[in-house]
């Protein structure tokens, strides 16, 4: 792991996986941006900031995925930092019941034994009018772009630094993945437009892009989404239950699932792709048998 400087106060740290942004209040003091994962990025980061001297005194976080929150609680209760968060993801990260909620498909002792380390307090809500909020007297603008998780944030330093989070993804994940993930793929789309309107000096995505424009990603991201969606229109062939659909894409696509969270993880992914097909007419639901399916509409 390695800290990068952007431009005046705002840095990152690149754990390999993601860009991870903090601004500095002082020598000391940091206030990051998202916190990264528990399981693959917590020992590192930890030694990181032990390195250089510094005390995390605030979180803001962009969403509520396990990549991006799995670190508050230790990062809070080792430096007794402010945690600011949407209020939709805050409330989804407060308790294991409502992480329940999120991950319906999931058993609670699931939940509970694999994604018990996202519950968190946070102690400043940002609301859906809001766009700024101030944390350790520091002045960030906010810039709601929901879809990917429910109310998914970008951040603005005071450097005029935008951190895109996961509203984009970088062309580095675009080569290599092939299903992306979006809670809500119709509102993901609408929120990339957005991004139009976003005018800053650079641009982090958290997973490791960094850029001066992002007017061409934003159109290759939707492009790019928009594509995948046509990919899974194309496999279903007469009435398919949503088993169905996954199984064949799962064949088709050359998916390695394996386990039971990749199982889990596949189905949430594709699951927003077929439900994006339905909202715009592509698809029909249909019951069939006693069972949900779907077909191609006219």
């Amino acid at each position: 792991m390695e800290i990068k400087k952007v431009k005046g106060n705002t840095f990152y740290i690149n754990t390999g996986m993601t860009y991870i942004p903090f601004y500095k209040i002082n020598e000391e003091e940091i206030i990051m941006l998202d916190s990264g994962w528990a399981g693959g990025e917590q020992k590192g980061i930890d030694k990181l900031l032990e390195k250089n001297n510094f005390k995390v005194a605030g979180i803001i976080c962009s969403h509520a995925h396990i990549d991006h929150i799995g670190n508050i609680t230790h990062l809070k209760n080792k430096y007794d930092c402010i945690v600011a968060m949407s209020a939709y993801e805050a409330l989804i990260c407060s308790s294991l019941t409502n992480l329940k909620v999120y991950y319906s498909s999931q058993g609670m002792s699931y939940v509970r034994e694999h994604l018990g380390h996202m519950v968190c307090k946070t102690d400043i809500m940002i609301w859906d009018n809001q766009d700024n909020v101030d944390v350790c007297g520091v002045k960030f603008k906010i810039f709601h772009t929901p879809g990917h998780s429910p109310a998914h944030i970008c951040i603005i330093t005071p450097d005029d630094v935008g951190y895109i989070g996961d509203a984009l993804i970088s062309y580095g994940v675009m080569r290599s993945a092939k299903m992306p993930y979006a809670f809500i793929l119709t509102e993901d789309l609408k929120s990339k437009e957005k991004l139009y309107d976003l005018k800053c000096s650079k641009y982090i995505v958290a997973h490791r892009g960094m850029y001066n424009d992002i007017k061409n990603l934003i159109a290759d991201n939707i492009d790019f989404y928009k594509n995948r969606a046509t990919k899974v229109y194309d496999v279903i062939e007469d009435a398919m239950t949503m088993e169905e659909i996954m199984r064949t894409v799962i064949m088709k696509w050359k998916i390695n699932v394996k386990t039971r969270y990749k199982y889990f993880v596949t189905e949430k992914m594709l699951r927003s792709y077929v439900e994006y097909l339905n909202d715009i007419g592509m698809i029909k639901i249909i019951m069939e048998d006693g069972f949900l399916k779907y077909i191609k509409g006219n």
